[in-house]
């Protein structure tokens, strides 16, 4: 596997992570989310980029067959072997978890060691705490065996010449097109990259086109805009790390709704994985159309050739623009992903979630999936950093991958144990 960045700071472990283990054996499940999250979270850092979500993807997949390789219930994901029976599932958890993370992201450690210990030592030392041990380090090898070869960072150039319509890098810092890689990346799920890769985006000269900046010029502006208070927030709200706030969002949900740690994994290896193919799918589409900005659009719109759009050379957005394609947009087909995988998994439209956002310092309850699908739509809009053709046409590639998916993955099945 290949190392996502070496140069680092350590990341943080939650307070307490693995202390609840022996009383609640699903909270190590969400304990090692909360540190993959920290890890990758630190990793990265500000990069606007889905990196995120692949390995969050890797990790969740893991830690889903070590568990249910002991605990039974659903279907192992692209792996036959089971664990021992009497094994302990929680340390089988917390093993693939931080050998995935361990293997990707070799610079924490001293960090993820030390979060390794706290969860083995507050499980009964013997030999179920030793089976799950071992069973977890070949869950763990098996996905890191899975993942060789699959185009992480592969050298994927961006080669479209400036022109009406085709992307280049935007104001202020002018950033070249980040992780091209990530448009030819193996999926987790899917077969290929473009297999719900979308229709493309409106014709320059349509009256949809016209439409969608003109939309985007109004609502998403800097200063100016038609925007209400509320609408400002929601835009602001979805402007940051969107991966974090649905890792957040789900270990809270499973912790109020005290699901075992068999549907735990499996709900957040339905999650993370439908999201990992998202942005694969996402960047497919970015690469393959290479629509421009709306802020290259409104300054250049006396380059289109419709006569419905004119230009604004000051035009600016509410919110940076991040150095990719349009179409189309990350937000609204993650979104929509995780949440056609949570209605999936809970057989229900209410995903009941608590979602926070760190860039407004507060958090939004989502009852439907419909609400949250509709407001990240709005808020790529709203922060002007989208057309509203990119965000619509990402959910419904979100939704429809998602569906696919789980009609052939993380499936129930009879037999092996009982799931938890």
């Amino acid at each position: 596997m290949a190392v996502a960045l070496v140069s680092l700071t350590a990341a943080t472990t939650p307070p307490g992570a693995g202390a609840r283990t022996a009383a609640d054996p699903a909270a190590v499940v969400r304990d090692w989310n909360a540190i993959a999250t920290d890890t990758i979270t630190t990793s990265l850092g500000p990069r606007p980029s889905g990196q995120a979500a692949i390995w969050q993807g890797f990790v969740s997949v893991a830690v889903y067959n070590a568990v249910v390789g002991i605990e039974g219930g659903y279907a192992l994901y692209k792996w036959r072997e089971h664990g021992p029976a009497g094994a302990s599932s929680a340390a089988a958890a917390a093993t693939a978890a931080h050998d995935v993370l361990l293997t990707c992201f070799p610079a924490f450690q001293e960090r993820l060691d030390t979060a390794y210990a706290d969860s083995l030592a507050a499980l009964p030392a013997g030999p179920a705490r030793d089976q799950g041990v071992r069973y977890g380090e070949r869950a763990a090898a098996h996905v890191v065996e899975l993942r060789e070869g699959d185009g992480r960072f592969a050298d994927v150039p961006y080669t479209a010449s400036p022109a009406p319509g085709v992307w280049r890098p935007t104001p202020p810092g002018f950033q070249p097109f980040i992780d091209t890689w990530l448009a030819r990346l193996r999926p987790l799920l899917l077969t290929s990259p473009r297999q719900f890769r979308p229709g493309g985006p409106p014709a320059l000269s349509s009256a949809a086109y016209a439409e969608d900046v003109r939309e985007v010029r109004v609502m998403g502006a800097r200063t100016g805009s038609g925007r209400t208070a509320r609408q400002t927030e929601t835009a602001l709200f979805f402007g940051g790390n969107l991966i974090a706030q649905v890792q957040t969002a789900v270990r809270d949900h499973a912790a109020r709704h005290r699901l075992g740690i068999a549907r735990t994994a499996r709900l957040f290896a339905a999650v993370n994985a439908a999201a990992t193919d998202a942005v694969v799918t996402t960047w497919d589409a970015k690469l393959h159309y290479a629509f421009w900005r709306p802020i290259t659009a409104i300054r250049l719109a006396g380059t289109d050739g419709n006569p419905a759009t004119t230009p604004d050379p000051d035009w600016e957005p509410l919110l940076p623009t991040p150095p990719h394609p349009d179409y189309i947009a990350g937000h609204t087909t993650v979104a929509a992903a995780v949440t056609r995988a949570l209605t999936g998994v809970l057989g229900t439209s209410r995903i009941d979630l608590d979602v926070p956002s760190e860039v407004t310092g507060t958090t939004r309850y989502y009852r439907s999936a419909d609400d949250l699908d509709r407001d990240v739509v709005d808020a790529r809009v709203w922060a002007g950093v989208h057309s509203r053709t990119a965000g619509v046409d990402g959910r419904r590639a979100g939704t429809r991958l998602a569906a696919w998916a789980l009609d052939r993955y993380f499936r129930p099945v009879a037999g092996h144990g009982t799931a938890g």
